[in-house]
């Protein structure tokens, strides 16, 4: 048996839990200034909730999904995405009739892609969905919000916008054909996984990484000029809602989405900084997703950023808060210090209590543990009521009452 973590894994220490920490924390306050509440579905659900809603033909459901039976046979799925559980819960807890709905969610998802930089089979994300909205200033709004949260990151200057329409129904299917027709007309100049993708998926030729097939796509025809007058208008309205606010974006004609349910815009957060990684944020609308399910029809519109990738974006912006260590040292000390511990937590400061070792001990591990002060005791100093604070960063010491001690720590408190 292997003790590593499986291929495409890891543990998540310290460091990248605090980071964690702070991107959900961040996409949380702000999602709920926008409104959203926070909505968490289970970690898996059965195989067709994602099989009828992502698409057959998707690289996701034929490729990347883990699916296994149970002990009742049924056919269960480890979510690969957070939309279609969403749709599902909206279905099961009959939602629809409280529309519009805003969520915010967060959590592991998986796919079994090859792990890259940025990438790996149990990814996180944190995500929006505003359903019940038909019209354009939904998607503005989610957009918005992205940007939002971009901002409070301090990535708003790694990070741009490009936007695309994908049309209603009728403009997708008549693009569609289209394009295959095109496709089909330099088959061989195609990479062996476009030609694969011509007939089951033919969109996602749009976004191949592959040079030959990047130089077919731009000479190839634009879904814009296949918008019809409704798609071409919802569209226009996006993009000057967004200018209002002073949404910086550009329009990017292959843009797509992977997922069989989406319509009308499209839209990516990319950034140069994470190589082959660079989509840091993305979605757009969805509104036959629910009524795929069997649900009502009740439009949406959302998307998904992944953690990951947002914290190689940040760089280690952000570390674990810094304790205050106790250094008891003698038996009643030691009695004491958990007293004390006790009565700091009580008040809110991060404090570390060395369980043994010499003084000399116990300072090595508050510097290992990046201590901010450290708050030596003796016997005879605790029966005189004091003790001895020492910044950590400075090295000054000074005399404190232990009766007023949280108070002489302020200053530390994470």
């Amino acid at each position: 048996m292997s003790l590593q973590p499986v291929r495409g894994t890891r543990d998540i220490l310290s460091e990248d839990a605090a980071q964690f920490r702070t991107i959900t924390e961040i996409a949380r306050e702000t999602s709920g200034l926008f409104g959203y509440d926070e909505i968490a579905t289970p970690i898996f659900e059965f195989t067709g909730v994602f099989s009828r809603t992502l698409g057959e033909a998707t690289d996701v459901v034929t490729k990347e999904m883990y699916t296994f039976a149970d002990r009742n046979g049924d056919s269960l799925t480890l979510r690969p995405e957070g939309t279609a559980g969403i749709a599902r819960a909206v279905i099961s807890n009959g939602l629809a009739q409280d529309a519009p709905l805003k969520f915010y969610y967060q959590g592991p998802m998986f796919r079994h892609e090859r792990p890259q930089k940025g990438r790996y089979r149990q990814l996180h994300q944190v995500g929006v969905e505003l359903l019940g909205v038909p019209g354009p200033l939904g998607d503005v709004e989610v957009i918005t919000l992205g940007a939002h949260i971009l901002e409070r990151l301090g990535l708003h200057g790694k990070v741009r916008l490009e936007v695309n329409s994908l049309g209603d129904p009728e403009s997708r299917a008549v693009y569609r054909e289209a394009l295959v027709a095109y496709l089909n007309g330099r088959l061989g100049d195609l990479s062996e996984e476009s030609k694969s993708r011509v007939e089951r998926n033919p969109l996602r030729v749009l976004d191949s990484k592959d040079e030959g097939d990047k130089a077919i796509v731009a000479a190839g025809p634009l879904y814009s000029d296949f918008l019809n007058e409704t798609s071409a208008s919802f569209f226009g309205e996006v993009r000057a809602r967004l200018d209002d606010l002073g949404v910086a974006y550009t329009v990017n004609p292959t843009l797509v989405r992977g997922f069989d349910y989406y319509c009308h815009t499209a839209f990516e957060f990319i950034t140069e900084d994470l190589g082959a990684q660079g989509t840091v944020m993305a979605g757009g609308r969805y509104d036959g997703l629910v009524e795929a399910l069997g649900g009502p029809s009740l439009p949406g519109v959302g998307w998904a950023a992944g953690i990951e990738r947002l914290a190689l974006l940040m760089g280690h912006q952000v570390s674990p808060a810094r304790p205050i260590a106790l250094i008891p040292i003698g038996d009643a000390a030691g009695i004491m210090a958990l007293k004390i511990a006790d009565a700091l937590r009580r008040e809110g400061f991060r404090v570390d209590l060395g369980y043994s070792g010499n003084i000399g001990k116990r300072m090595k591990r508050a510097g290992k543990l990046n201590a901010c002060a450290a708050v030596l005791m003796g016997d005879d100093e605790i029966a005189a009521g004091a003790v001895t604070i020492r910044d950590m960063d400075t090295g000054e010491q000074s005399a404190a009452d232990l009766n007023r001690l949280a108070a002489c720590l302020e200053k530390y408190k994470a």
